[in-house]
């Protein structure tokens, strides 16, 4: 074994990346904590900690305090410690390593910011404009239409599948984080979109090699991922960028705007907490407030 291999090989990342892809996460969890993991390796290594160890709370403190430097956004500090304290404690877990340095790793708070929503000239751009009836129009059309239809994470759309529609209910079964089910309801314009796709479309970009269940395709066949949805939503909008999540905030501000009570809006968008939905009532008061603003003569 060559001395890098045998340095690298003392972390043991390869005995916890399958211990993540045996867990039941998600490929996205899996990935980023294992990334995290592998990152903090690199930068430990550099400094001259060959193991973990070595490694101290200071250690990990000092590479909180590197991230936050390099202006690194806080949400992404805290996954990384997050990750960090997983690592550490498998580490543990297998009797690698005594105690864990990351135990009581502190982090900075996350601010509290109010999601951004879509403008109502940037929604009606998108899902009403003229964009054709080539399959792949009828691909982007129906995706919009389910993203704010439905309000789900791009992650949930990518995963559906052609069973996952009640055509005659109007529901959607949806695989959301930690594998939980739920069921949505879905508007009558986006089960036309979806039926329109199905019946018209899907089976022109369909290949021998696609995945059969698969709702969504891309142009490669394969089923749609984070990074197609993404670039839909910057070929269609007419002006301006729209994030994919940011149609899911405006269905859930519209929700809450048209009165509909908070823990059917927690159910309809999969929170585990109430706590993480009653941030779209702050949402409809930031609104109201900047239209009083704008439009009262003493505003």
């Amino acid at each position: 074994m060559r001395k890098g291999e045998r340095a690298t090989s003392l972390w043991r990342l390869e005995g916890y990346g399958d211990t993540l892809r045996a867990a039941d996460r998600s490929a996205a969890t899996q990935r980023a904590y294992l990334t995290d993991a592998e990152t903090f390796v690199r930068w430990a290594s550099a400094r001259g900690t060959t193991s973990p160890d070595d490694v101290t709370k200071k250690d990990l403190r000092d590479y909180m305090v590197f991230m936050t430097a390099r202006g690194d956004e806080r949400t992404s500090i805290i996954r990384r410690r997050a990750s960090l304290r997983s690592y550490f404690s498998w580490l543990v877990e297998r009797g690698h390593l005594a105690v864990s340095p990351a135990a009581r790793l502190l982090a900075p708070r996350p601010a509290h910011q109010l999601p951004k929503i879509v403008v109502r000239e940037q929604l009606e751009n998108l899902l009403d404009d003229d964009w054709g009836e080539d399959e792949w129009a009828t691909l982007d059309r129906a995706v919009c239409e389910v993203l704010y239809g439905a309000g789900l994470r791009v992650s949930e759309l990518c995963g559906l599948d052609l069973a996952s529609i009640d055509f005659a209910q109007g529901l959607l079964r949806v695989l959301g984080k930690g594998r939980k089910e739920r069921i949505v309801p879905l508007h009558r314009r986006g089960l036309e979109a979806l039926r329109l796709w199905i019946e018209d479309a899907r089976d022109e970009v369909l290949r021998v090699d696609s995945p059969p269940n698969a709702l969504f395709l891309n142009r490669r066949a394969n089923r749609l991922g984070p990074r197609d949805v993404r670039r839909i939503l910057d070929h269609r909008v007419a002006r301006g960028h729209v994030h994919p999540h940011a149609l899911r905030h405006t269905y859930a501000t519209h929700l809450v705007e048209g009165g509909a009570d908070l823990r059917v809006v927690q159910e309809l968008l999969g929170h585990e907490s109430l706590t993480t939905t009653q941030i779209y009532t702050h949402v409809s008061k930031s609104r109201l407030q900047k239209v009083h603003r704008q439009t009262h003569p003493r505003g």
